[in-house]
């Protein structure tokens, strides 16, 4: 019979957060790794995130990952903020040693490993345009920088926050990084080698939706890729796929950022192929 019944805890606070299946990967891990380790999705309104940062630290919790609306305002609670997060200027994993909290970024770093593992696609060189500007989009446009594309153009509504984050990543990294006003329909040029749609538009329940984005002078070798992945069929990856041109979808980089937030808690490597089954079959997919 066991003799220890503790559970260790790890957990996602975001608001909202229940169409997030990110818990149903890292237990499937977890299981397949002997672990007794549990994972908890909960809805943390913004005026409590310090009280919910307070109670993971009394919980004694072993790993966090914050989604929106969080993903900034939690690093004002951390102990200390990894270069690369530091860069990004956002956060998405914690990591707990002995009771320090260290703020992570895995976004950017799962959405290269599933562009280069899944699409087979290599981002050096390339013109990219990304569509966003908020904290998932900063990832991307940072690990792209670093990656060596050759030019980043970012697209968002709001000329003074795509700017802003345009200027900031574009003297922390040193790359050619471009701001776009999105005004009514974007048309994507012939010179793009990668679409990413880094905002949350098509994200169930609005999964009619889709960004005012004009494919047709795309190239015929344009990568489109979404972050959105409740559906990970979305509005715009089955646009593109009907004028024949290749994509990946957001469950890619929920499971690599997810494999990487893992191995950071517990210290081993988690297997990509269960996390991947156990994600499909909790959205229903074969």
């Amino acid at each position: 019979m066991a003799t220890n019944f503790k559970a260790e805890l790890t957990g996602c606070f975001g608001r909202p957060v229940a169409e997030n299946p990110t818990g149903v990967m890292q237990e499937a891990a977890f299981r397949a790794m002997g672990l007794d380790w549990r994972y908890l999705t909960i809805e943390v309104p913004p005026e409590r995130l310090g009280d919910a940062m307070r109670g993971a630290r009394a919980f004694g919790m072993r790993g966090l990952n914050l989604t929106i609306p969080h993903k900034v305002a939690v690093m004002e609670h951390l102990d200390a903020i990894a270069p690369d997060a530091a860069m990004i200027g956002a956060v998405n994993t914690v990591r707990f040693d002995n009771g320090k909290l260290t703020g992570e970024n895995t976004d950017g770093k799962g959405f290269l490993r599933g562009i280069r593992q899944d699409a087979g696609v290599d981002p050096k060189g390339k013109r990219v345009v990304v569509l966003g500007a908020g904290g998932a989009a900063r990832a991307v446009v940072t690990e792209l920088a670093l990656a060596g594309a050759a030019e980043i153009e970012v697209v968002n509504r709001s000329v003074e926050r795509g700017a802003a984050m345009v200027a900031d990543l574009r003297a922390k990294t040193g790359a050619a990084i471009r701001f776009t006003p999105w005004e009514g329909v974007h048309r994507v040029d012939r010179e793009a080698g990668l679409l990413v749609n880094a905002t949350s538009i098509g994200l169930f329940p609005d999964i009619d939706a889709a960004p005012p984005v004009d494919l047709s002078d795309a190239s015929e070798s344009l990568l489109v890729s979404d972050a959105v992945f409740n559906p990970p069929e979305t509005r715009l990856l089955d646009a593109a796929r009907r004028r024949g041109l290749p994509t990946l979808d957001g469950l890619s980089m929920l499971v690599y950022q997810g494999v990487i937030g893992c191995e950071i808690w517990t210290g081993k490597t988690p297997p990509e192929d269960v996390m991947k089954a156990a994600l499909r079959a909790a959205l229903g997919l074969h």
